[in-house]
């Protein structure tokens, strides 16, 4: 296509639209995020798909009394997805005028980006070169907040931002189970005052992904410490207010949802890439469309039924761990981009000074480092102990990098030089929870809403890690150093995805070399090394337990009732006294219920039994819930005894056990398996 014509093109799409919303509100624009990464010419096949997309989503035929639409256009490299969103509480015209504008801006504020969020007070609008249907982003953020802090009185601070964190939790769960995805509240904070929130996700999210990604929104407008927030992501947005800002009378019965739209003409979407093109549905009516139906249902549900016996039986023989997904176009893509010049990764490390070093594992030291535009990033330099090729090294980074949440830290790319393998991580300025949490210099800023935030961070990311991501990722070393903090406090678990890169292990259940730190082990997984997504989940429950505390696991001596903080915990939670566990900098100020409440679940992850302890899925709803009835914790793992040949005063030794071989490091170690 000629610039002449999509010039042309351009000013007749802008001039009908324009036309057709100038008698309605033009729409709030509050931001837009298009990465500059992945571009496209305007004489390219995308750029022609894109504009069929746009033109769909904004026509008559489809369905804005939903407030949601997707729809897919073209055939990869050139497929492009798209969808809008409108908020719940506007009225399908609203919806309509929003979309519409929305589209007539697209090519002003993204010119060439083959990627892109718009972000209005009435509607989302999205479309990308990826697929994005299904799947919670966490890029692409925008965050806006009431110029007026919370009361600077504690008391009162704590209160109105416990007070805001449980409605909103509460809206979260009810977004989540709802079919709209959209839920709203309004509480009673004072005789005079009164909240205002407002949550929503994109309707094609599952329940559990819609509630991760709304309780994720709202703890990231929680530390903001104002009187009023919002926080968009692509997937979801929350908002809260102390003044009315929604439109009551409009929130009602919602309707049916709708299927995505249906493409007439010579370029169909893939709405449905199980049929072939002669099997599509025409314009032809009466017994022609029959004759199509009674085709199309008997082989639509043989195929489907296929596809699942065969996922069902490919799952059930993946046995060997390396086995890694096959990479699509785009991660070779990927492969590119994150792929960094040596020298200068060396530049900004200073050749990797002493003076630089900030950390030190078994995979190799850490640095900080400086690139010449003032971007910060870690540096690690691994030991040289892999064996791979280059090539299977750097397709390994490419599906680790590709593991990507706010609770993660990550990667930001690679390189190879020789025999130097380097993973360049995003800078972390906090460093980790252990130089809070165990200082007692640090502690007292550590106030117990700050604490809460942690924990249920620390959750959202082993959940994605778990569940939410394409690969099932069983961490293995999660403690209390492996926790970062950014600027705003917020948790990011590290280390994650180095037994992939190592190849260190065989099978994704049983290991004959277990690396990890004593404390925070499972029973089954030091002694046996049979290892789980319940092993992180004993992990987690001590990472609670030390966050309530204050005090490491280890941190017990022979002159102590107690062996370790686990035992410790249990002991007082017998007892009926288990607020004594609390750390004494937040006794006084935290709330009891909900410490109580955290010591209970610590306890339920921490027991002997995988079986016993809860699924992350199940901790996240218990965290956000305080209607959902714990059942009682068991006697914990390791209580009142050793691992034979170890000792709890070390976390960091060599240590043996009859059934396998063990060594500790202060690595962490991760396994990933395609889904």
């Amino acid at each position: 296509m000629s610039s002449l014509t999509t010039f042309i093109f351009l000013f007749l799409f802008s001039f009908l639209t324009t036309t057709f919303t100038v008698s309605a509100q033009e729409p709030n624009n509050l931001a837009y995020w298009c990465p500059n990464t992945t571009t496209y010419s305007s004489n390219s096949k995308y750029f022609t798909n894109l504009k069929t997309l746009l033109s769909s989503l904004s026509s008559p035929n489809a369905s804005y009394s939903t407030g949601f639409q997707n729809a897919t256009v073209g055939q990869a490299p050139d497929r492009v997805t798209g969808l809008f969103l409108c908020r719940g509480d506007f009225s399908p015209e609203v919806c309509r005028s929003c979309v519409t504008f929305a589209v007539s801006n697209t090519f002003n504020r993204c010119p060439n980006q083959r990627e892109a969020v718009f972000y209005y007070e009435e509607c989302i609008l999205r479309y990308s070169h990826k697929n994005i249907l299904s799947i919670v982003t966490y890029e692409g953020e925008h965050i806006m907040r009431h110029p007026t802090n919370i009361s600077p009185i504690q008391n009162q601070r704590n209160q109105f931002i416990v007070l805001v964190q449980s409605n909103m939790n509460q809206a979260a769960i009810e977004a989540a189970n709802s079919s709209r995805k959209f839920s709203t509240i309004k509480t009673e904070l004072t005789a005079i005052q009164t909240l205002y929130g407002l949550v929503q996700c994109t309707p094609d999210l599952t329940r559990q992904e819609c509630l991760s990604c709304l309780t994720s929104s709202i703890n990231r407008m929680i530390p903001l410490f104002r009187i009023g927030a919002r926080q968009f992501w692509p997937s979801c947005n929350s908002r809260y207010e102390i003044n009315a800002f929604y439109n009551e009378t409009a929130i009602g019965t919602p309707p049916p949802p709708q299927p995505p739209l249906q493409f007439p003409g010579p370029t169909p979407p893939l709405t449905s890439p199980s049929l072939p093109d002669d099997l599509r549905k025409t314009g032809k009516s009466g017994n022609s469309n029959m004759f199509v139906v009674a085709i199309v249902v008997p082989i639509t549900v043989a195929f489907l039924l296929f596809i699942a016996g065969y996922c069902f039986f490919a799952k059930r023989a993946k046995k060997t761990y390396g086995t890694s997904p096959a990479l699509d176009e785009d991660d070779k893509t990927t492969i590119e981009s994150l792929q960094l010049d040596y020298r200068a990764i060396q530049a900004a490390t200073n050749d990797y000074s002493e003076n630089n070093r900030i950390g030190r594992g078994g995979f190799g030291d850490v640095y900080k480092g400086t690139f010449s535009n003032g971007t910060e990033v870690a540096v690690k330099r691994l030991s040289k102990t892999s064996e791979q090729g280059d090539t299977e090294f750097k397709n390994e980074v490419v599906v680790v990098a590709n593991l990507r949440h706010k609770n993660l830290v990550r990667i930001l790319g690679f390189s190879i030089e020789r025999e130097e393998r380097i993973l360049v991580y995003e800078y972390v300025e906090n460093k980790s929870l252990d130089n809070f949490i165990f200082d007692p210099a640090k502690k007292g800023q550590m106030y117990w809403t700050q604490r809460y935030h942690i924990i249920g961070g620390i959750a959202r990311g082993i959940l994605y890690l778990h569940q939410d991501s394409r690969l099932t990722i069983i961490h293995r070393d999660l403690k209390a150093s492996n926790i970062l903090l950014d600027a705003d406090m917020n948790p990011k678990i590290a280390d994650f995805g180095m037994a992939r890169i190592f190849r260190m292990d065989q099978t994704q259940q049983n290991t004959s070399r277990i690396v990890g730190t004593y404390g925070y082990m499972s029973p089954e997984y030091a002694m046996r090394g049979q290892f789980s997504t319940k092993s992180d989940v004993y992990s987690f429950g001590v990472l609670v337990l030390e966050i309530i505390s204050g005090r490491k696991n280890n941190s017990f001596n022979e002159t102590d009732d107690a062996q370790d903080l686990v035992t410790h915990a249990w002991r007082l939670w017998r007892n009926g006294t288990a607020l004594d566990l609390v750390d004494p900098f937040i006794a006084e100020s935290c709330r009891k219920s909900e410490v109580v409440r955290c010591i209970h679940i610590g306890l339920l992850c921490v027991q002997e039994s995988p079986v016993e302890r809860p699924a992350m899925s199940t901790i996240s709803v218990m965290l956000t819930s305080n209607t959902m009835t714990l059942p009682t914790p068991q006697q914990p793992g390791f209580f009142g005894r050793s691992i034979p040949g170890t000792s709890p005063l070390d976390s960091d030794q060599s240590m043996t056990s009859k059934a396998v071989p063990v060594s500790i490091d202060d690595s962490s170690m991760s396994d990933l398996s395609p889904r």
